[in-house]
């Protein structure tokens, strides 16, 4: 496993290509603790700036970065990089500088570490330029005023949950109901739409999903446009609690530079305030609320609102969200829910019907889908999908207990629709082309409401409901009615009899 072997793998590039140091004399000091991957050195001289990296260890592979000043001699530092072999009264010197991501159209199609080493076992990539983590996010003068629809070509997420252009989503789903499938489909349809790049950074997550990840989208032909950035469980906290501003470096350039629109996947961004919250002990701060760290908001503000929309380009983000426990109102989820745009939700029930992709349509939620935004239009064939779906809900316990039979017309008309609703709404992938067999599809905005508003308005009551599974344009379904000589019934199709056996089954 290539991401595995990362440790052994790590000496490609020395330090002097990792960091540029400044022209003043660097400080050099001795270590004093070390607690854990928190080191504190006193250094004599000039003190090193807070977010400065300090090099030491016997081959001068530590890096630490400096997290507080505790006087005017010592400071206390997080470590990258794991601190065994290290002893008191060692060496250790200032950088003169913060830690540095690569930045360039050469970074396409690689995966990096937190310190922009390639972890893919390609050899290294030369860039002309590095530039620093820390950065400010733009000025309310360099920012879009507009709110704006970002298209992902995805039917149930454009009409039911639709993404701002520059906004944050969040993804909720465990594991097996197609979260990577959508995330490379996004990735795929950001690259054919849009023009643009997408970056994956992965936060505390497994070596093995990291390493899967990367097949999937190299057998899925989308890792040329795209960037991958790992900071795994295994590695310290202060790794973990940066990889993401590596990961944002990155695509500012992009945004900024090239004037691209950008797709930034964030997996998980709870690991980002779990390790911010591990270092937060160990730096002695004292905890907040059920054991957070006190900077915990600002902190997370920090990276949330660097990723964000300009004039010329956009940094989209959709983030995988952990709940802990399941409770929303852990502070973590109350200030990750304060910053997203729209929740997407997939159900893992809708993924064993086999309705891809299975995103919850009654979960799922967007601050973006208004009147005032969206349009009139779209607002209410939103609304009006909710509620149709809402009212089978309701009625799938007397299906269950009773058979259609004992419902009235017009509430089998209700299921009828409902259930010819959820199979328009699933769609084939690009991504997943080479395992169904089935061409990918990417449907327009005004597609999909064109055909979600024909099925509300009963256009195809006497179509099977096979024939809207897995279509992309609504007109498709004309074409599968041919193929397969649908002879309607009266009063009852092949539909509803799929729907009274499938709902009693």
């Amino acid at each position: 496993m290539f991401i595995r072997n990362l440790r052994v793998a790590r000496p490609q590039f020395s330090l002097m290509n990792l960091i540029i140091m400044n022209d003043q004399e660097h400080a050099y000091g001795i270590i004093t603790s070390i607690v854990g991957s928190v080191v504190e050195a006193r250094f004599t001289g000039r003190l090193p700036s807070i977010n400065n990296l300090l090099i030491t260890g016997e081959n001068e592979d530590v890096l630490l970065e400096v997290a507080l000043h505790l006087d005017g001699t010592t400071v206390r530092g997080n470590a990258l990089t794991p601190t065994r072999g290290l002893a008191l009264g060692a060496a250790i010197r200032d950088s003169g500088g913060p830690l540095l991501a690569p930045v360039g159209t050469e970074i396409l199609g690689r995966m990096f570490n937190v310190f922009g080493e390639t972890i893919d076992r390609k050899g290294p990539v030369d860039v002309r330029e590095r530039r620093s983590i820390h950065s400010k996010s733009p000025g309310l003068s360099e920012r879009a005023t507009q709110a704006e629809i970002f298209t992902t070509g995805i039917k149930a997420i454009d009409v039911l949950s639709p993404l701002e252009r520059g906004g944050k989503a969040g993804l909720f789903g465990g594991a097996g109901v197609g979260k990577t499938v959508l995330i490379t489909e996004l990735i795929h349809n950001m690259v054919s739409s849009h023009q643009g790049v997408s970056i994956f950074c992965g936060i505390g997550e497994r070596c093995r999903e990291g390493e899967e990840l990367y097949r999937e989208m190299q057998e899925a032909g989308v890792l040329d446009n795209t960037v991958m950035v790992f900071g795994q469980m295994n590695e310290p906290p202060g790794c973990r609690f940066r990889v993401g501003l590596t990961a944002l470096t990155m695509a500012e350039y992009f945004r900024d530079d090239r004037r691209q629109d950008v797709l930034l996947l964030v997996d998980n961004i709870f690991r980002f305030i779990q390790a911010g919250m591990e270092l937060s002990g160990l730096l002695g701060m004292l905890p907040s609320r059920l054991g957070y760290q006190p900077t915990m908001a600002s902190e997370l503000s920090e990276l949330q609102e660097r990723i964000t929309n300009t004039a010329h380009a956009a940094i989209t983000s959709i983030q995988a969200v952990y709940v802990p426990a399941d409770d929303l109102t852990d502070p973590a989820a109350v200030h990750t829910f304060s910053h997203l745009s729209a929740s997407i939700v997939l159900s893992r029930k809708r993924a064993s019907e086999g309705l891809y992709p299975a995103v919850d349509p009654l979960q799922s939620s967007s601050k973006m889908l208004t009147p005032q935004v969206v349009g009139e239009r779209h607002y209410h064939i939103a609304q009006e999908i909710r509620r149709t779906l809402a009212s089978y809900e309701d009625l799938k316990d007397i299906i269950a207990m009773l058979g259609m039979e004992e419902l009235s017309r017009d509430d089998r008309n209700t299921v009828f629709r409902a259930r010819r609703i959820e199979r328009f709404l699933t769609q084939p992938f690009f991504t997943t082309e080479q395992f169904t067999g089935t061409p990918g599809k990417s449907v327009s905005l005004e597609e999909g409401l064109d055909g979600c508003e024909r099925i509300l308005n009963d256009e195809f009551s006497e179509y099977s409901e096979k024939s809207l599974y897995m279509i992309g344009k609504i007109g498709e379904a004309q074409a599968e009615k041919r193929r397969e000589k649908v002879q309607p019934e009266h009063g009852r199709d092949d539909s509803t009899h799929d729907a009274e056996g499938g709902e009693a089954a």
